[in-house]
């Protein structure tokens, strides 16, 4: 337990240290679709996971420090329909370099549909398309036995009608593993960087974010618990709702405790392991419910499921999530290991 406190101590001063450098998060930024994950598994614990241990290269998206030479030549498809005509996809691929050092590269694109476009007149001058990019390339190392670092670089590519933007960000982890009590915490600093080509004279920033993290079996049970805060630079966070549910039209009111602040940084997420090869988990994101306060929210909202199945060298994963009554969102995982099937 000593040992552990002692990793927890360290990676608590390290948060607060990357959170007294940060302009107090309360600046409006873009590209903010780089929150959005791309592991299914990721996304059924609840959006935010930095400290998953397992056998998919998609999970390096969350944490460059996750990365290993483990995943044996992988590659990692995803696909997701997200709310209204909304479609992200993308591929990743990591390899084993060295005794200690691994590398991956990956693509992302976000597609947004079909947009119905107007003149600052309120002319409809017809339909356009928008859509982003993001061009990856991951380094991680072996520190130690049981302490992982990586690195990632970013090319953020944008395209809006005839307007195109671009930016380059990093994201910086350490990853901390013991297997023999199946424990793992982290902590990562994600979107360091800025735009270098603009939309026009303004200047978008890239939404920069702290994350810690752990993870750990309920001892023999196959059962592994998830806590994941996020977005650690700002301890504000205030959500609005309706001040009269019964009448849609009045006005909104800011709500915001200490409790609500607290929950709004915390995503919490369980596995259920039956077999190595198998796991179905459930996720808990209160932001998420409590930014549909203002929508037609129901049970659903905050909440999200997610399955995984592996056989031999492939692995599949699946997840749903309803932020709202009047949005289904799923995402899909396929995962190949070439070098299982080279075997």
């Amino acid at each position: 337990m000593t040992t552990y406190l002692r990793h927890l101590i360290l990676l608590a001063v390290a948060t607060m240290a990357l959170s007294a450098m940060a302009d107090g998060g309360t600046s409006t930024t873009a590209y903010d679709f780089l929150s959005v994950p791309v592991s299914s598994h990721v996304y059924g614990l609840g959006g935010h996971n930095i400290t998953i241990i397992d056998d998919d290269v998609n999970l390096v998206e969350q944490n460059p420090a996750l990365l290993g030479a483990e995943f044996d030549h992988q590659v990692g498809l995803n696909y997701m329909r997200y709310i209204g005509e909304t479609n992200f996809a993308g591929v990743r691929y990591g390899q084993g370099v060295s005794k200690h050092g691994s590398i991956a590269a990956g693509i992302q694109y976000f597609g947004y549909g079909d947009i119905e476009g107007a003149s600052i007149d309120g002319v409809q001058t017809g339909k356009f398309t928008a859509s982003d990019m993001a061009f990856s390339l991951t380094y991680s190392h072996d520190v130690t036995k049981h302490l992982r670092g990586g690195i990632t670089f970013k090319y953020l590519y944008s395209k809006y009608e005839d307007y195109t933007a671009g930016a380059v960000a990093a994201d910086i982890g350490l990853s901390f593993y013991d297997p023999a009590h199946e424990f793992s915490a982290s902590l990562v600093a994600k979107n360091l960087g800025g735009q270098v080509k603009k939309f026009n004279e303004y200047k978008d920033k890239l939404p920069w974010d702290i994350q810690v993290g752990v993870s750990k079996m309920l001892g023999r049970a196959p059962i592994r618990l998830h806590i994941t805060a996020y977005e650690l630079a700002r301890w504000s966070s205030p959500y609005y709702k309706i001040e009269d549910v019964n009448n849609p039209n009045s006005g909104l009111i800011e709500k915001e405790s200490f409790g609500s602040n607290l929950m709004r940084h915390l995503v919490f997420g369980v596995d259920v392991l039956p077999t190595n090869n198998i796991y179905l988990g459930l996720g808990y994101n209160y932001r998420m419910r409590t930014d549909m306060a203002t929508y037609k929210r129901d049970f659903m909202s905050g909440l999200s499921v997610c399955g995984g199945l592996k056989v031999k060298a492939f692995g599949v994963g699946a997840a749903f999530a309803r932020p709202h009554s009047g949005a289904t969102t799923m995402m899909f995982n396929l995962t190949a290991s070439i070098g299982e099937l080279l075997k």
